[in-house]
């Protein structure tokens, strides 16, 4: 069985924050949030790191987070998550600028990721070490039998939150067994004084979620029969997202995952991390972040000094 690899999402631009996220220095000592799950990944295991990142941001992330991931002694490749990289027969619209989302961003990495198990993240979250060592160990140890032995570390709402504004997280059903039944997105969840609530009426009316519900934050494990799924799924989602809407359609790991368990092809493991999720979904967000990296640096959760 081959070692797990670590799939690291970079190619976005954080419109919402108004910058790249993705180098932003948040560290004591001039380190991005990438850094951390970095660090905690290769503790964890993870020795093979793939960025998938645009060739607009090429340079100056392989000059600072790449630099500093290869001094971490982490065999490191690139993807390139590009508009025009879609199948043969279909056609970029010419005034499509969005990218096409985060199974496409996969997608762009299949070459790189080959035919080993493989971790997904954002590269803009703080994770937290537990999860990155869940994940590793489940890689580890499943193995596809009659359905894919898929995985998803799932985290507390309560520790996924901003004060800063509303976010959106992928609600998740789980059943008895500890299996994931569906994820359902809510785009507009916010903290209030009695708790946490979400609207999908732009706020006419609100629903109370509570806070130990558990939520995908875009943490995945999957086998290399993954790339297959998100294969056909992508040619399935261009026939007819290009006709619907062709300029903002999005194709989302979430939707390969709940297309192959209502198939019953998938058997997709919810592992819950405790750790306080951190992120920078607004510039509001990164002094707190800052503090929290700081104050857990005293606790000996990381060094005193550089990572890396």
């Amino acid at each position: 069985m081959k070692q797990p690899i670590l799939v690291i999402m970079a190619a976005g631009m954080g419109s919402r924050y108004g910058g790249l996220k993705q180098i932003d220095p948040v560290g004591p000592h001039g380190e991005a949030i990438l850094d951390y799950s970095l660090y905690d990944a290769r503790r964890a295991g993870f020795g093979t790191v793939v960025f998938i990142i645009k060739h607009a941001i090429e340079q100056e992330f392989k000059a600072t987070v790449g630099a500093r991931a290869a001094r971490a002694g982490m065999d490191i490749r690139y993807a390139y998550q590009e508009l025009d990289k879609i199948p043969a027969g279909f056609a970029l619209p010419p005034e499509r600028v969005k990218p096409w989302g985060t199974a496409h961003a996969v997608l762009c990495a299949a070459e790189e990721i080959g035919d080993a198990p493989f971790a997904v993240i954002n590269a803009d979250d703080y994770y937290g070490p537990t999860c990155f060592r869940l994940i590793y160990d489940y890689l580890s140890h499943h193995t596809d039998g009659s359905k894919y032995a898929w995985a998803m570390v799932g985290f507390l709402l309560g520790n996924t939150v901003s004060a800063n504004g509303s976010v959106s997280r992928g609600v998740c059903s789980i059943d008895a067994d500890g299996n994931l039944d569906q994820v359902t997105e809510r785009t507009r969840i916010e903290t209030c004084p009695e708790g946490i609530h979400y609207t999908e009426d732009n706020g006419t009316s609100w629903t109370m979620l509570p806070a130990d519900t558990i939520v995908s934050m875009n943490l995945w494990g999957f086998t290399p029969a993954f790339i297959k799924e998100a294969q056909v799924g992508f040619r399935d989602f261009l026939q007819q997202g290009l006709q619907t809407n062709p300029l903002k359609c999005e194709y989302y790991l979430p939707t390969v995952v709940s297309d192959a368990l209502a198939a019953e092809r998938a058997e997709v493991k919810v592992l819950t991390s405790p750790d306080k999720w951190h992120g920078v979904t607004y510039r509001e967000d990164k002094p707190e972040l800052m503090e929290a990296l700081r104050r857990m640096a005293e606790e000996g959760m990381y060094p005193t000094g550089p990572l890396f």
